[in-house]
């Protein structure tokens, strides 16, 4: 593990750029950047195109180190290059920001008010590819509908289950069990999950996880797992909020940072110049940048 990013990602001011549309979500990703699915015919052109995009991100000078700890990818952009050189290994030396990898494969079916992760297969190998390719650490997702609370500890049992493999290879995992901010049960499920954390944090020994939440109706709600010895940071996800909201909302969340996905992205278009994609992104990261160190 590089002890280097270790100390930026827990005690860094900024935030986490998600950068890891996969193949269900890479259409809806294109759509909003201005590419619509006539454009491309096959999965790989679709990749193509979204890596593109990510590229024109990532390479930008209003993307640094200065204002984002680190990116989550998508196994694809992991296995491309950025100006020739290695996605993750571009984002630290080049950058600065410290590499992720999305691991998990999917959600399984809705069950107890929750989507669990389907069975990770092949986690291992990917783990392997991952150190080989300078990734930090990993991100996986698992979803919360209802306030159940069988549901929502089977949720948390499987991200600790998971996560504690990927921290016996040596990586930090984010553990993301998202509640859905349509949930007509958010408040509840979000009081039922902070206990389900907490008591899983107490059996974890030692070690340290990243955490990845949607943000809570209740201000501070976090705030407990923000200080908890086991836990290296905590994450806000935008879950389908606006930029404004997302900013909005995780500025009245103390000690939880963006890892914004849509919410970062809003506003930028394949057919701005070179020059109204920078002052655009500018604006974006600025705006996440500061709703994380509020």
């Amino acid at each position: 593990m590089n002890l280097n990013q270790l100390q930026k990602v827990k005690e860094g001011r900024g935030f986490i750029a998600a950068l890891d549309q996969s193949g269900g979500s890479s259409p809806k990703a294109l759509a909003r950047y201005g590419v619509p699915e006539d454009v491309y015919s096959t999965s790989d052109e679709m990749f193509g195109l979204i890596h593109d995009m990510r590229t024109r991100i990532i390479t930008s000078p209003r993307f640094g180190g200065d204002r984002i700890l680190g990116a989550i990818l998508f196994a694809d952009t992991m296995r491309r290059r950025i100006d020739g050189v290695p996605a993750a290994l571009y984002l630290w030396r080049e950058k600065g920001v410290v590499p992720f990898l999305k691991v998990d494969e999917g959600l399984d079916e809705d069950r107890d008010g929750v989507q669990l992760m389907k069975p990770m297969t092949g986690l291992e190998e990917l783990l392997e590819e991952g150190r080989e390719s300078a990734i930090f650490g990993t991100k996986m997702r698992s979803v919360i509908k209802m306030a159940d609370m069988d549901g929502i500890e089977a949720n948390v049992e499987q991200q600790f289950e998971v996560g504690e493999r990927i921290l016996a290879a040596g990586m930090i995992p984010i553990l993301e069990p998202e509640v859905d901010i349509n949930s007509p049960e958010k408040a509840e499920a979000e009081d039922l999950l902070l206990r389900a954390i907490l008591d899983r944090l107490d059996r974890l020994g030692d070690s340290g996880v990243m955490l990845k939440l949607t943000l809570p109706s209740r201000e501070d709600l976090y705030l407990r797992l923000v200080e908890h010895p086991n836990v290296v940071r905590v994450a806000a996800l935008s879950g389908g909020y606006d930029h404004a909201q997302a900013c909005e909302g995780l500025a009245r969340q103390r000690g939880m940072v963006a890892s914004f996905s849509r919410a970062l992205l809003e506003g930028l278009a394949v057919d701005q110049s070179q020059e109204e994609f920078d002052a655009v992104l500018d604006r974006l990261v600025g705006n996440v940048f500061g709703a994380s160190v509020t």
